[in-house]
């Protein structure tokens, strides 16, 4: 008798935090995933970025938040751009995969950027970018616990009449993005979710705005400070102060912090600011190979949230191939922008 109450009591303690990890979640589902390493996935922060590197480039980044949680959110990010001089654009693409909670939500989306390098003279150069692909998000319905499931004795056992597998709704969208820059400093501008496409699965009012995706606003700019005088690239000391700024309906978020960079070593510490409190510290350390780029960044929860959760981690990885320069083709001073 007292192990069936005892049992009892833990059910009903872990339905009512399903339940409120469930809110948490709903609540969270008209948001973009985000990233602390947001410059070493350029393409995801702006597709303007697409080219800026004057290289062949790939991303990749794998979040893991809030690990203390058993049904946390885990995404990844992959990207690839180059640079075509001969037309003086950037082509890109973009694929990025959230999951969250237990696997109830599932969210994909695949995208082609295209960037115009606009050659201002010999020191500024700014890029105007498009990008455009599909966004699909799928419900698993075989994750959740209905009433009906619920055994008083040995818990959710029961099937349910309430199961209906899984449904998936896929969408165009579309974003924009701006970037000015030279070899010091830098300012950066896109929209995504353009259209605010409707992620509705069931409801005939694709008006309501409740029911769609809003758009996202990124403004971020930096520049790049040289701590020491050397002529050799390779034994500069280089501070990178930085900000970015993000909006989404009623929702943002500020990150304000640098990256500070020498031979291979890179490090990197960041304040995030949302638009209810001061949410986290990030700290980042990376190696930089001649070719190959490793970062690993740490969120440590600074809000009231600590109580219940763990930080974040996340691992990013790039790859570099340099690109021959025609004959004849002048390139300006390129954009540096904060990298591993």
């Amino acid at each position: 008798m007292k192990l069936t109450m005892l049992y009892r009591t833990h059910l009903k303690k872990v339905f009512f935090i399903v339940a409120v990890l469930c809110c948490f979640t709903f609540d969270l589902i008209a948001q973009d995933p985000q990233l602390s390493q947001y410059y070493a996935s350029p393409l995801y922060t702006n597709p303007a970025m697409a080219g800026a590197a004057r290289k062949i480039r790939v991303t990749m980044n794998a979040r893991d938040q809030y690990t203390a949680l058993s049904n946390n959110y885990r995404t990844a990010v992959i990207g690839a751009d180059a640079y075509v001089a001969k037309v003086k654009s950037g082509f890109g693409v973009l694929a990025m995969y959230d999951v969250a909670g237990d696997g109830f939500l599932n969210t994909t989306s695949v995208s082609g950027v295209y960037s115009y390098n606009l050659e201002i003279n010999r020191e500024w150069a700014f890029n105007a970018a498009i990008q455009g692909g599909i966004l699909q998000r799928r419900y698993d319905f075989s994750k959740l616990v209905f009433g009906d499931m619920i055994d008083p004795a040995r818990g959710p056992v029961l099937p349910t009449a309430e199961n209906r597998g899984t449904e998936q709704i896929a969408v165009p969208n579309f974003g924009v993005g701006g970037l000015l820059y030279n070899s010091r400093v830098f300012f950066g501008a896109a929209v995504h979710n353009i259209t605010e496409p409707n992620m509705s699965f069931y409801s005939p009012d694709k008006d309501d705005p409740a029911l769609q995706l809003p758009r996202k606003y990124t403004f971020h700019g930096g520049a790049n400070i040289y701590l020491n005088k050397t002529r050799y690239e390779e034994n500069r000391v280089i501070l990178s102060p930085n900000l970015l700024f993000m909006q989404q309906r009623n929702f943002y978020q500020m990150n304000l912090g640098f990256y500070i960079k020498q031979k291979a070593l890179t490090l990197g510490a960041w304040y995030r600011q949302t638009s209810s409190n001061g949410d986290a510290a990030i700290f980042l350390i990376g190696f930089r190979l001649p070719s190959i780029k490793i970062g690993y960044s740490y969120d440590a929860i600074i809000s009231g949230a600590k109580t219940a959760t763990v930080g974040s981690h996340e691992i990013s990885l790039g790859f570099e191939i340099k690109t021959k320069n025609r004959s004849g083709t002048r390139y300006n001073k390129r954009l540096v922008c904060p990298e591993l």
